[in-house]
């Protein structure tokens, strides 16, 4: 008979023998997880190589020299004559003007190289890069995989999209090319490769996903739209594509956030812009874009529910610019227009390109929200006008309320009105306003001028204030002001007026 002890060692035994064996079948599952991870990055790795393999034959080098001008001395050359010294060094180091300053200057052109990327689109040779690399050049050279160089000729540029189009001839010889994608269609969240000559290391592939879409405010061109990517982009890859996961270009490498290098935000052009600039450059040598004549605000939390809006989507004209394709169909301040040619309008930057992107003399359909009720207006686009910049017509701003909303406002008197630029206007001028109030805060400042309130003119402090009193049983009030440059809506909030 076993003893009680004897019947412990056994169980002791049986349990670390159960452990042992449940460790190994959990170790091996673990193990063999790992290896199916490892497996999955390696299947990875082979795709990225594929296709930097199959589209790298298509990216080119882009050589230039760009002429500038400086004003030098004429009377004498100096080490100091060089771009690299500015009138500044002088007065910082020596604490005397700069001799060029001392002297008439004359006007000298300098020639600066450049260096980027680009990559074939058809098989005739038509390159696309950035405008910044071959603007004002001359001696541009195509650089292929293998080093071999070619003059290419500059079809055209577009400065408001940094877009340019080249075109090298070898002899008639078809050249490898990339396929472009719609870049409507990409995902944030996918992988994309970035191929091209950071530094003028010739072909480097990084990869990385889209980080984000329809980046703008930067301040690198009129007219923006980023994809946002942390595969990295350095010096020298502007111009080169971006390359989706079926090996077809989604945009054009462009630029970098950060003045320290790549910190993981690079830009790039969607491919869909740099389409229809090439479409235009090969059939004309320029661009041109249609314009509809408004000035536009987006829908915003604060005033969505003041437009009869549920969700801050869409845009609202603030002003239409005399005679323009706009004021000839109809439209008119406060309309908020909601679709274009049956797509909705989410804001004023993604509205702005659209428009710019439709040929003049086509006619396009928007659907505008007008009192609460939908309306769809036809319009025949025109040439935007050179007057008129990137933003088609000038915006207008403007600021001026009672005391409870923090500013002080007085009567358009013909001197008020012949000081500030407003002679053809009626309204009240902002003439005070309390710092750190709401109307501060949303940019309401003295010598604004208030043209309507909660959409009603008003030309008097007695209307303005009547006006405002009104509003305050919604506890909202809506202003249209004017700052001498553009329209702008701005929505205060109000207490409850006690009678």
């Amino acid at each position: 008979m076993k003893s009680a002890v004897d019947v412990h060692k056994n169980l002791f035994k049986r349990v670390v023998v159960y452990f042992v064996i449940i460790g190994s079948v959990l170790g091996t599952v673990s193990f063999g997880k790992d290896m199916e991870s490892i497996a999955t990055l390696r299947n990875m790795g082979k795709a990225f190589a594929q296709i930097a393999e199959q589209a790298s034959p298509a990216v080119v080098g882009i050589k230039a020299e760009q002429i500038y001008e400086r004003e030098v001395s004429p009377f004498f050359e100096s080490p100091f004559d060089s771009p690299f010294f500015d009138d500044d060094f002088f007065e910082r180091f020596f604490g005397r003007p700069s001799p060029r300053q001392r002297r008439e200057p004359e006007t000298r052109k300098y020639r600066r190289p450049v260096q980027g990327s680009g990559f074939v689109i058809s098989p005739d040779g038509y390159v696309l890069t950035n405008n910044h690399i071959v603007r004002e050049a001359e001696n541009v050279r195509v650089v292929l995989q293998d080093g071999e160089e070619f003059e290419g000729e500059i079809i055209g540029t577009d400065p408001d999209s940094d877009v340019a189009l080249v075109k090298v001839d070898i002899d008639g010889r078809e050249l490898p090319y990339l396929e472009l994608a719609d870049s409507d269609q990409l995902e944030v969240g996918e992988w994309v490769l970035a191929i091209g000559n950071p530094f003028g290391l010739s072909h480097t592939v990084t990869a990385g996903i889209v980080s984000a879409k329809g980046r703008s405010g930067i301040g690198l061109a009129a007219y923006e739209d980023f994809i946002q990517t942390d595969a990295a982009i350095n010096p020298g890859n502007s111009g080169g594509p971006l390359i989706n996961l079926n090996g077809k270009v989604v945009g054009m490498n462009t630029a970098i956030v950060g003045s320290m290098g790549n910190i993981g935000i690079g830009l790039a052009i969607p491919i869909n812009m740099a389409k229809a600039v090439k479409e235009q450059l090969i059939d004309t040598g320029k661009v041109t874009r249609g314009f509809l004549g408004i000035t536009m605000e987006n829908v915003t939390v604060d005033n969505a529910e003041v437009f009869g809006l549920e969700q801050a989507e869409g845009v609202v004209i603030s002003d239409v610019i005399e005679d323009s394709p706009a004021e000839k169909a109809g439209l008119k301040p406060y309309d908020v227009i909601i679709e274009f040619e049956g797509d909705k309008v989410t804001n004023a930057n993604e509205f702005r390109n659209r428009v710019a992107m439709v040929q003049p003399g086509t006619e396009v359909e928007i659907v505008v929200l007008r009192d609460g009720k939908q309306k769809r207006v036809e319009v025949e686009l025109v040439e935007r006008p050179k007057e008129f910049g990137m933003m088609g017509g000038g915006e207008r701003k403007a600021p001026d309320v009672v005391e409870k909303l923090g500013f002080k406002v007085q009567k358009l008197t013909s001197d008020l009105a012949e000081r500030f630029g407003y002679e053809t206007m009626s309204g009240v001028i902002v003439t005070e306003v309390d710092r750190g109030s709401e109307a501060d805060r949303k940019g309401i400042a003295v010598g604004m001028l208030i043209q309507e309130v909660n959409r009603e003119k008003v030309t008097s402090v007695q209307e303005f204030n009547e006006a405002v009193k009104k509003a305050s049983e919604d506890e909202k009030v809506l202003l249209l002001v004017y700052n001498g440059s553009f329209n702008q809506f701005v929505v205060l909030n109000l207490p409850k007026d006690d009678k």
